[in-house]
């Protein structure tokens, strides 16, 4: 049995999330405060939510997609 409201997501079908520089600033800034708690950091961002903060961060320092973005650049 299937729920038509469910979804498999997967790491490899994440969009890049892209951040001003302002953004990323304050998501470091609250990071080296608050570490991982991604509630607290999106509640400073304005039309931002935990999930995206933390697939940004993911994003932003994980080594697969640090070579998925240098390709891209490189493309």
């Amino acid at each position: 049995m299937s729920d038509d409201n469910s979804q498999e997501v997967s790491s490899t079908k994440w969009e890049f999330i892209t951040m001003t520089g302002q953004e990323e600033d304050l998501i470091y800034r609250m990071y080296r405060l608050v570490g991982d708690r991604w509630d607290l950091i999106a509640g400073r961002l304005p039309g931002r939510n935990a999930d995206e903060i933390e697939r940004f961060w993911i994003m932003k320092h994980s080594q697969v997609f640090s070579e998925k973005r240098n390709q891209a650049k490189n493309s």
